[in-house]
């Protein structure tokens, strides 16, 4: 079983930066590949980033690419996405993810846990 805790969210002009942190329970975080997924008003959820269990392959949705950073801390039993350059579209509430794969397939099907989530509203 893994719980995750995202933070990090909130209110910011278009064009700013946030942070989000999600911090895992248990002592197998790294044999899990780690994502992000957003979800907005009216909206089905969708994948935004993920990380290999290693840290050393990543993989974004492409209305992301360049501005988004999936980051991990294995000894701390973190992840983090740095996102830049903020949109208005990018107004969601933002989920972290474990799942129990490569990471890769997270872009294709449900990861195995969720966190409950994080608000984050980029205003226009």
């Amino acid at each position: 079983q893994v719980q995750l805790v995202e933070s990090g969210g909130g209110l910011v002009q278009a064009g700013g930066s946030l942070r989000l942190s999600c911090a895992a329970s248990g002592r197998t975080f790294s044999s899990y590949a780690m994502g992000w997924f957003r979800q907005a008003p009216g909206k089905e959820r969708e994948f935004v980033a993920a990380i290999s269990r290693s840290g050393g392959s990543t993989f974004y949705t492409d209305s992301v690419k360049g501005r988004f950073t999936i980051s991990r801390n294995n000894a701390k039993n973190t992840v983090s996405l740095q996102m830049n350059s903020l949109k208005p579209e990018d107004t969601a509430v933002y989920y972290c993810a474990a799942d129990n794969s490569d990471g890769v397939s997270m872009r294709y099907t449900p990861p195995d846990y969720w966190g409950q989530g994080t608000q984050v509203t980029v205003s226009s």
